[in-house]
């Protein structure tokens, strides 16, 4: 995603996301077969790798293959010529060729705060049950459904009232007073999930339950979500949730980036193989006008 408040504007049920998915076995040429230890070693960490172990260059901007170079001092890689020019403007204009042979300094890699969003590690864990074992459904439901009822007579007071929907017939006002009491139903147990877990940046549950949405409007349907290219059905894999924009430092833009819930559906076979990056499917739904 660009984190421009431009391009989050544009129509479509993906706004301006794209999800890639790529697939290694445990055994393989990028990352170790287990996992790093839980406690990191001590010392200083490590600096970023400048370059690939085949040799190749980073770009000092996204971290991708970097072909180019600076033509100054050749040192600095890139991928291309926006991220090249981007480099230079924040900072690289006053270092380039100011170190000496053997000094590395000024190679640091620079964070590009304004252009890349943040990197963080993410900590996976089993969600708890939504009730405690002793209450059941039919009492949280109880509980829920009366304070929609109250809030469904002071909407329907406060809609007489106006003088817009009094030339509206009883049947059309029951219909919209409906809609709003089953919109503010689904979002209070969107809260209330949140609530649980107000962490909670992903939920991951491939083919499992259904996500969790923000309303009930903007949903998809089967056939609004295309098959994979190798023709096989995809379905529900994780979701993003709003939590995550708390973390991505973007309300300095001044007209943040915004979203509900990103819905991501992958391939139910797990096409393809190797290193290639195979491109599914991400469902963007804001927060309806009627939620507060």
């Amino acid at each position: 995603a660009c984190r421009s408040p431009a391009c989050y504007r544009p129509a479509g049920p993906c706004g301006p996301f794209r999800v890639f998915r790529n697939q290694l076995p445990r055994r393989n040429d990028t990352y170790p077969e287990e996992p790093p230890p839980e406690e990191p070693p001590p010392g200083p960490a490590p600096a970023p790798p400048r370059r690939l172990g085949s040799g190749a260059a980073l770009c000092r901007v996204c971290g991708c293959l970097g072909p180019r170079c600076c033509g100054r001092c050749r040192r600095a890689a890139y991928c291309g010529p926006e991220h090249q020019a981007l480099d230079w403007r924040r900072g690289h204009r006053r270092a380039c060729g100011q170190h000496d042979a053997g000094d590395h300094s000024a190679e640091a890699i620079p964070e590009h705060n304004e252009f890349l969003f943040p990197e963080y590690e993410i900590l996976i864990e089993p969600e708890e049950p939504e009730f405690p074992a002793d209450s059941t459904d039919d009492e949280q439901g109880a509980v829920d459904t009366s304070k929609d009822v109250k809030e469904q007579e002071e909407l329907g007071a406060a809609s007489i009232a106006d003088g817009a929907f009094q030339s509206l017939d009883e049947e059309t006002l029951e219909a919209m007073a409906k809609h709003e009491t089953e919109e503010e139903k689904i979002f209070q147990m969107f809260k209330k999930q949140v609530a649980a877990e107000p962490e909670q940046i992903i939920r991951y549950c491939r083919g499992g339950e259904s996500p969790l949405w923000v309303s009930g409007e903007n949903r998809p349907e089967e056939k609004d979500i295309p098959n994979c290219v190798c023709g096989a059905k995809r379905i529900f894999e994780f979701q993003i949730m709003p939590q995550l924009l708390n973390h991505l430092q973007v309300d300095s833009l001044g007209d943040s980036i915004d979203w509900g819930t990103l819905v991501v559906y992958t391939c139910a076979d797990n096409c393809g193989g190797g290193n290639e990056y195979l491109e599914e499917f991400i469902w963007k739904q804001d927060y309806s006008m009627g939620c507060t």
